[in-house]
């Protein structure tokens, strides 16, 4: 009792004490000091555990979102699939202008997936460079802006964000496709995205829309590219004409597939990113229960200690 009483006249008097200059706090002792660790180890605990519920609740939102995903994505592969055995996909064409079109996401905390387009996305720039060959980046998603605008700032000639704000439709894609090909002069465009696999692998991948011009030449030269031939045309159009027709109409084809792969991977790896971060969070949680625990018991065995020694003197 007599100690406690004296605890409390010292927190009482310690702000007229410590406006003397000749007394400091630290020659009276750290008051309060074991009540302060233990309030601190449970704030934390207390954001953790919030931050826990936040990354479980991502988790559930990505999963709900993902099987609708999955599947307009698996429907939009035959999509562009006919294009590819008429007018080619070649990464290996050599073209003097080529346009690399990296696919990211808007929004982060899913992992390393736009880390991936980006690495995929410059390494492809440097095969593609040369002295007389002129490459340019677009891309689509804020995430791969910020990574790309620190060092390639002066070869993005376009960029296009909150694109997946939206659920996707090929209408909205057709739109940004129409005003990419207004606003870019290409032979080549090289569509990188992640193609999805599952919740947990996806792969960066590059698909190649050649221009009209560079179809029609590979299929002068002997080629199976653009190879009309065998096939009837109604109307009077011409040769190239089609082969306009069928370029822009690719291309469109081709970015609303890859933003649907991206954006499928993009859920995927949030799903996984979030389960790991629950599971951190709740080792973290159980190793500060375990602080606060020993923090607590430790205060108590000292208080025991002070009353036991007081006892002592009192009846010594």
């Amino acid at each position: 009792m007599a100690m406690a009483t004296i605890r409390r006249e010292g927190r009482r008097l310690l702000p007229l004490m410590s406006s003397s200059p000749a007394v400091t706090v630290r020659e009276l002792g750290p008051i309060g000091a074991r009540s302060i660790s233990t309030q601190i180890v449970r704030n934390r605990m207390k954001s953790v555990r919030n931050i826990q519920k936040i990354t479980k609740a991502m988790k559930m939102v990505a999963a709900s979102k993902l099987r609708s995903a999955q599947v307009r994505t698996e429907n939009s592969r035959g999509l562009w699939q006919p294009f590819a055995a008429l007018l080619g996909d070649s990464p290996s064409v050599d073209v003097k202008k080529n346009v690399i079109i990296t696919i990211s996401s808007d929004k982060g905390l899913c992992g390393g997936i736009n880390s991936t387009s980006v690495k995929f996305s410059k390494a492809l720039h440097k095969i593609t460079s040369g002295p007389d060959k002129e490459t340019k980046y677009v891309i689509v998603g804020e995430k791969g802006k910020v990574q790309l605008i620190r060092d390639s700032k002066k070869d993005i000639e376009l960029t296009i964000a909150e694109m997946q704000k939206n659920p996707l439709n090929y209408t909205q894609v057709a739109v940004i496709a129409d005003h990419i090909l207004k606003n870019v002069e290409y032979d080549a465009l090289r569509i990188v995205f992640n193609k999805f696999r599952s919740v947990v692998q996806f792969f960066p991948t590059v698909t190649t829309v050649l221009s009209p011009e560079i179809v029609e030449r590979e299929s002068e030269s002997g080629g199976k590219l653009g190879d009309l031939d065998s096939y009837e045309t109604e109307g009077a159009e011409t040769k190239g004409e089609i082969l306009q027709n069928l370029a822009e109409f690719q291309f469109s084809c081709v970015l609303y597939s890859a933003a649907l792969e991206n954006a499928c991977s993009e859920l995927g790896a949030r799903m996984s990113a979030m389960d790991s971060s629950s599971r951190n969070a709740g080792q973290m949680l159980d190793r500060l229960t375990l602080t606060y625990n020993r923090t607590r018991q430790a205060s108590i065995t000292t208080e025991l200690i002070e009353i036991i020694s007081g006892a002592s003197a009192l009846t010594g």
